[in-house]
């Protein structure tokens, strides 16, 4: 195994974990393949990609193509006579001729237990649907959408706290321990890929901010899950009234935990207590205690030190 020629393909911090993983074990790819630097922060500077700084650590070869699509980029990665190309949460297409390179194919580390959850945010859709549980597949690479049959699996269970955060951490973990744990197995055909059922699949899209705003007119376990789901990025968040400014100005804040309550007698929004055990929100169905925030600008706070900088109590959210 220590033998292979490897080209790692990632960009985030789940990748990471998978190719620290790989080098630690005495793997070290010929070539990382990551994104290109992208603005970040808010002086919206040039910043390199998690896999690009480790690779860059360890004397990695790195390669930013902006698109897999370019025969100059695809010369590069056929000169390179990789065995197996290893993705991990990448964020490029591989097309066709690109899977086709490595000859013992593409290996995709995919945070789910596929066909649950297919796409580009597992981690997420996981916590929002209430999932009980959830893993790591690592699953041999088609041209279609994480549709390609797997190798092996790996579960977790999902606690009643977990954020999306956290679950990734552990994930990314349990990625990196597979795919050391085997692919040894995998290069030498003593683990044979499994196709999926399609029928059973489900696709997690890609998140947009304006997914992690709060309504109210939803249930209070939906709401305590997105809270959840969407911590630390991009974070929940609601509008309330401002009333030091014009009517129709409202502030955004952003919740960072919450907790279901028992319901109460109020229409959905209404803020029906405020206080430092927090700020209880009319739902759909029960209610929501708002127990972490962000105002914009400020850092996170609790509910006690919210609750004096501004006070919410009968108020309407939005």
């Amino acid at each position: 195994m220590k033998d292979a020629r490897v080209i790692f393909a990632g960009t985030p911090e789940f990748a990471r974990a998978s190719l620290s993983a790989l080098v630690d074990s005495g793997i070290i790819p010929v070539a990382v393949l990551t994104q290109p630097d992208r603005p970040a922060g808010r002086g919206k500077h040039l910043t390199a990609s998690p896999v690009k700084r480790y690779a860059g650590e360890h004397g990695i070869s790195v390669m930013q193509p902006a698109t897999l699509r370019d025969d100059h980029v695809v010369d590069e990665l056929q000169a390179l006579e990789p065995d197996v190309m290893i993705v991990a949460a990448y964020g490029l297409i591989l097309p066709q001729n690109v899977l086709d390179i490595p000859a013992r194919g593409c290996i995709n580390v995919h945070a789910s237990l596929l066909p649950r959850w297919r796409g580009a945010a597992p981690v997420q859709a996981a916590i929002l649907a209430g999932d009980k549980t959830t893993g790591i597949s690592l699953m041999s690479m088609t041209a279609g959408l994480d549709c390609g049959p797997v190798f092996v699996t790996g579960q977790m269970e999902i606690s009643d706290d977990e954020t999306a955060g956290s679950l990734h951490d552990r994930l990314a973990k349990l990625g990196g321990d597979m795919l050391v744990a085997s692919l040894d197995d995998i290069l030498e055909d003593r683990i044979s890929a499994v196709p999926q059922d399609d029928a059973a699949a489900s696709y997690a899209g890609k998140i947009q901010k304006q997914d992690a705003r709060l309504d109210w007119s939803r249930s209070a376990s939906e709401l305590e899950r997105q809270v959840r789901a969407y911590n630390p990025a991009p974070g929940a968040f609601f509008f309330a009234p401002a009333e030091d400014v014009e009517a129709d100005k409202r502030l955004r804040i952003k919740c960072w935990r919450a907790k279901n309550i028992d319901d109460v007698d109020a229409a959905p929004g209404t803020v029906v207590a405020s206080g430092a055990e927090g700020v209880v929100v009319a739902c759909a169905s029960g209610a929501l205690c708002l127990l972490e925030f962000q105002l914009p600008g400020k850092r996170c706070v609790s509910a006690r030190e919210f609750s004096d900088q501004l006070d919410l109590a009968g108020r309407v959210l939005s």
